[in-house]
């Protein structure tokens, strides 16, 4: 049997040894966001913890645990080998590399807000209201800025983040992804047509110098090569390649 945990700290011990703690962990652990599952209820030896479109796996390998995710597309985070086996052998899953950032930056505040100041004559900031959070979730370009959150309540409540606007539109936002008590997990997009002018790490910094200000870390993980080469124009430091699975 799979049991949804009403305390995720019970899974905490076998989320310990996880490499470079990811702030989706955090978010399901800390039951700010996301569920925790587990084959016990008091003394777990596997869980899955679910937040947004990410699954991560850790403790023993269990493929009825695999088996109860969430009937929708998930990006599956093995522990280790082990579940990555377990994963392949038993599920027709697309395997990808994803690019983990240090959790320790000591940010350049003096460089950030140089960034933030860059922005182009035409563009400008605005912090995502309920008005935008609406807007995100239509606009299959920003739908990621928000979607991880039950509501826009819950949105408005936990999350924090800015877009860039021209013309009145949304052209570029960066925003909480997720969000654990000492942090968030930042998520950036650019409509296609506007990359290349500096609108990325303007809106990036504005929200990294934001969490500083309130006290939160901004964590980012990357999805690809251009995403940790503006993590470290941003000051973020490369920690290592992880494999995940993108299963239906």
């Amino acid at each position: 049997m799979i049991y949804e945990l009403n305390e995720p700290s019970i899974a905490a011990p076998l989320f310990a040894n996880w490499q470079d703690p990811d702030a989706g962990i955090a978010a399901c652990l800390d039951n700010v966001m996301g569920k925790v599952f587990a084959d016990d209820t008091e003394r777990p030896k596997a869980a899955m913890a679910v937040v947004g479109d990410f699954a991560y796996f850790a403790g023993e390998p269990n493929l009825e645990l695999v088996g109860a995710r969430p009937d929708r597309w998930l990006v599956v985070v093995p522990q280790n080998e082990a579940w990555e086996e377990l994963i392949e052998n038993n599920f027709p899953a697309f395997k990808r590399i994803r690019y983990a950032m240090r959790k320790d930056t000591k940010f350049d505040r003096k460089k950030l807000e140089a960034m933030v100041n860059a922005l182009p004559e035409g563009y400008a900031f605005r912090r995502i209201d309920g008005e935008l959070y609406d807007v995100c979730l239509k606009d299959e370009n920003f739908v990621e800025a928000a979607s991880a959150f039950g509501s826009k309540e819950e949105y408005l409540e936990l999350g924090i983040g800015f877009a860039v606007m021209k013309d009145g539109k949304i052209v570029a936002a960066a925003s909480s992804y997720t969000r654990y008590k000492k942090g968030i997990d930042i998520e950036i997009d650019v409509v296609k047509e506007e990359r290349h002018k500096g609108l990325g790490s303007a809106v990036a910094a504005k929200l990294i110098l934001e969490c500083l200000d309130e006290g939160l870390y901004p964590a980012w993980d990357a999805a690809n090569k251009m995403s940790v080469r503006l993590a470290e124009k941003l000051g973020y430091e490369f920690s290592r390649e992880y494999v995940v699975y993108g299963l239906e």
